[in-house]
């Protein structure tokens, strides 16, 4: 007889090895979520095709997805006043204008006399008035100030007179105000070669100005910069507020102190009496509120409206809040019978592909409203080219991370800023036609300056990602982020898949993960390349030390270093053989990172780069793997992903190809880096790494 714990302990080991076979057979169940990740890593190849198809079709439906826009802070009710300017304030800006006119044509001494000239009138107008002194700075590539402002790496030339230029400032106190903010008004001119279009921006704000002066209702104050633009429109404004944000101790600067225009001549005795009530210390008043940009471009079509152009994108795709642009959007339209306009890329307009793929939106639209007459899909086929024209141009726009005017010396410390680009009818020359001008242009600043007048806080209400298909429709981040999600998709699952296929052909890693160096040596090669991208991004520094050097040279000189840096970081990892599928899912991997990392930073960048990369990532394969038909896609990709290849083919497409292909390349890359622009550190760091990867695994058994 056995004791019952025994006996018990001999009918459960009996039990349990009866039931031994039948869960061997059975494979252990997973997590639904685990279930669908399996399902999907399986199933890459279909996986890639629909998503990627997808996210295109996605980017092509954006301007029929585009909304309209709308003032979402009501606080600033534009047009719920009746402008305050009169004729007497018009009245002044004539005579303003017609002593500029007067003085342009007489005078040889106008790069003082001028600035000196609008200090007189600022001031007959009761505003503080200073005259604020810079030196011409040349945009100049420095690896050690990339991520700073972008005057932080200028090179200042040698300081003497013909170098320095004036900005004239103007300030109203406002009197319901404590001065801690403050509204800006900004016009470009060049004193030595003065426009009849910068006199008429200089009158407008002239009349906006002087009304300004008398109002009771102003709680903040109103900055006019008279910006002194020979040296550019942007260096101006951003000398003005690097000087306006730093704090500066003692050391008055005088107009035309150390001998520098100084003129005895009687005509200008009546400037001369101004000097005493102008300073030549920088005046300040508080935090900026917004800053609106002040242009006249050149007359319009004859009998047409008055069209007003605003341009709003800053460095690195950065954009002011959307209700700035609605405010003076609203009272351009509604209130002054402006012709609004956004820019737009004018050679898409007669594109045939792209009225195509309107007149397939416009039919389905069509069915889908004829079977319920509550879904508002599809828009007219001239509706959906010119929204897509303006999409193309505030991508590129974005992307390029150029600001497109001077107001993106704003957005560089975070205020909210537009240029205002008044483009008259061909008979604004005329006297009474003039006077209308002056008028229409000044309540649309006084209408702007009084909305924002009105706020408490910064502009926070409406969208800062967003872009633009017309005047009065955007995209917001929710919509367009789509297309960009559903590009990059299929890169993490491609990486999973290729790293499970290697599993499956080594079972040794899968019981030893830890002791299995396979990954290692794809990551190291890998590692090397980006670090070559990171080189390359640095020679152009190096290279413009080269005294007397062509453009064409220079972009000779970087190919060639960089061919050579790469073949001696290809020493490294040549001797190891390095299995191509493991090479491609860390590529794969790393393409994914750069470019979601990029789209933090400046999504338009991130989504042309992803329309590059992406399809290039998945197909690339080994000559001997592929197929002939595989092999040839694969040449066509890698051809169209070169950096310089894929600028040639898009200036072709879009009828901008001018002069040498290499020049025009050359001088695309200088203004991304002497602008400090993220793209250019994206096709140096990530972009062209990917690329060579690609090539590396396309030869992979020739190398």
């Amino acid at each position: 007889m056995l004791p019952k714990k025994a006996h018990r302990r001999s009918r459960f080991e009996s039990s349990s090895m009866a039931s031994t076979p039948e869960t061997e057979d059975q494979k252990p169940k997973h997590r639904p979520i685990i279930r669908i990740g399996i399902f999907i890593i399986a199933h890459s190849f279909l996986v890639s095709v629909v998503c990627c198809t997808a996210g295109v079709v996605a980017l092509l439906l954006l301007p029929v997805l585009a909304k309209k826009t709308h003032v979402s802070e009501n606080a600033l009710m534009p047009g719920s006043a009746s402008p305050m300017i009169a004729d007497r304030d018009v009245f002044g800006a004539n005579r303003f204008l017609n002593e500029l006119t007067s003085m342009k044509l007489k005078s040889k001494r106008t790069g003082i006399e001028i600035p000196r000239l609008i200090a007189l009138h600022m001031a007959n107008l009761g505003g503080e008035v200073s005259y604020h002194k810079f030196q011409n700075q040349e945009n100049k590539f420095h690896p050690l100030h990339f991520f700073t402002s972008q005057d932080a790496g200028a090179n200042r030339v040698n300081r003497t007179c013909e170098s320095y230029a004036t900005n004239t400032v103007g300030i109203i106190r406002a009197p319901r105000s404590d001065g801690k903010e403050a509204i800006v008004l900004v016009t470009p001119y060049n004193p030595v070669n003065l426009s009849q279009n910068e006199v008429l921006s200089l009158g407008i704000a002239y009349s906006a100005f002087s009304v300004l002066t008398q109002v009771t209702w102003l709680a903040k104050d109103i900055i006019w910069i008279a910006a002194d633009s020979q040296y550019g429109e942007y260096n101006s404004v951003s000398a003005w507020l690097k000087d306006y944000h730093t704090p500066s101790f003692g050391g008055s600067r005088k107009l035309h102190g150390n001998g520098c225009h100084k003129s005895n001549d009687v005509h200008e005795s009546k400037l001369d009496i101004i000097e005493t009530e102008v300073s030549d210390t920088l005046r300040h008043s508080g935090t900026m509120a917004a800053a609106l940009v002040i242009k006249v471009a050149n007359t319009g079509e004859e009998g047409g409206q008055d069209t007003l152009n605003i341009y709003a994108e800053a460095s690195n795709g950065q954009m002011p809040n959307l209700d700035l642009i609605n405010v003076v959007s609203y009272l351009a339209v509604y209130g002054q019978g402006f012709r609004v306009q956004v820019e737009k890329l004018v050679s898409l307009l007669d594109s045939k592909w792209l009225k195509f793929i309107g007149d397939v939106v416009e039919t389905v639209g069509i069915i889908a409203r004829s079977l319920n007459p509550q879904w508002k899909f599809g828009i007219p086929v001239k509706e959906y080219v010119e929204g897509s024209a303006t999409l193309v141009s505030s991508l590129y726009n974005q992307a390029l991370g150029v600001p497109t005017g001077s107001h993106g010396a704003f957005r560089d410390y975070q205020v909210d800023a537009i240029t205002m680009e008044i483009s008259p009818k061909l008979s604004s020359t005329s006297k009474g036609r003039q006077t209308e001008f002056l008028f229409r242009g000044g309540r649309l600043i006084e209408g702007a300056i009084r909305s924002v007048n009105n706020l408490l806080e910064k502009f926070h209400q409406s969208f800062f990602l967003y872009l633009l298909t017309s005047s009065n429709k955007f995209i917001s981040v929710g919509v367009y982020m789509i297309a960009f999600l559903l590009l990059v998709a299929p890169l993490p699952v491609l990486a999973a898949s290729l790293y499970s296929d290697a599993n499956k052909s080594n079972p040794e890693s899968e019981n030893e993960p830890f002791k299995s160096w396979r990954w290692l040596y794809p990551t190291k090669t890998v590692f090397l390349i980006h670090l070559w991208g990171a080189i390359v991004s640095l020679l152009p520094y190096f290279i413009y030390q080269i005294p007397d050097s062509q453009p064409t040279s220079r972009l000779l000189i970087w190919a060639s270093l960089s061919l050579f840096i790469l073949t001696v970081l290809h020493s490294f990892f040549k001797a190891r053989s390095v299995q191509w599928a493991l090479l491609k899912s860390v590529t794969v991997s790393t393409a994914f990172v750069g470019l979601c990392v990029m789209s933090v930073i400046n999504f338009a960048t991130a989504e042309i780069g992803a329309l590059l990369l992406v399809p290039m990532c998945l197909m690339i394969k080994p000559w001997r793997v592929a197929g002939k038909l595989h092999s040839a896609l694969n040449l066509v990709l890698v051809i169209i992903g070169f950096p310089g290849a894929a600028f040639s083919v898009v200036k072709s497409a879009f009828g901008f190809q001018e002069g040498s292909t290499l020049v025009e390349f050359w001088y695309w890359l200088e203004s991304l880096w002497a602008w400090n622009s993220a793209t250019y550190i994206y096709i140096c760091m990530v972009h062209l790494p990917c690329w060579v990867l690609c090539i590396y695994i396309l030869l992979h058994s020739c190398l």
